[in-house]
């Protein structure tokens, strides 16, 4: 008996992919979940739509930042959008009197595949509060939201 063949991806490659990135603080510092840094965050990304960038859904954790980003075709690469993000944050880190370096050298990322796989990995991103014993409910964490809708 021949075993059933996985069904194919519907389709591998987008010209305009939505990235699930994951950054975390040098030594995994629990500095993020905050006010300051959360503000600092939406004002960045918010700017982020001139230069091609557009957030979605985002989640701070204490040591870490999960968030999804599409970009304009030709407009700022991921790795000169995430230097930058580093960098903005970093000055607030510096204001708040944090020791540098604030980040781990590079970042997690992860083209998605189709919306269903954008859809998952928001319900375990928004869920991680919770795992991490922060919040009882993932809608009462502060430092979670979504500047743009993408859709792939």
């Amino acid at each position: 008996m021949q075993k059933p063949r996985l069904r194919r991806l519907d389709w591998v490659y987008s010209p305009t992919p939505i990235y699930f990135l994951t950054v975390c603080t040098h030594s995994r510092a629990p500095w993020l979940a905050c006010a300051a840094i959360h503000k600092s965050l939406v004002a960045f990304c918010s700017r982020g739509a001139e230069r091609g960038a557009f957030v979605g859904r985002y989640v701070l954790m204490p040591d870490h930042i999960h968030l999804f980003v599409a970009f304009q075709p030709g407009t700022i690469t991921l790795s000169a959008w995430m230097k930058s993000l580093k960098n903005s944050l970093s000055k607030v880190l510096r204001a708040m009197e944090k020791p540098s370096p604030h980040w781990q050298d590079g970042f997690f990322d992860h083209a998605l595949r189709s919306s269903e796989s954008y859809e998952k990995k928001w319900l375990y991103v928004k869920d991680n509060p919770v795992r991490a014993g922060l919040v009882s409910r993932a809608e009462d964490w502060p430092y979670q939201g979504e500047i743009h809708r993408l859709e792939l």
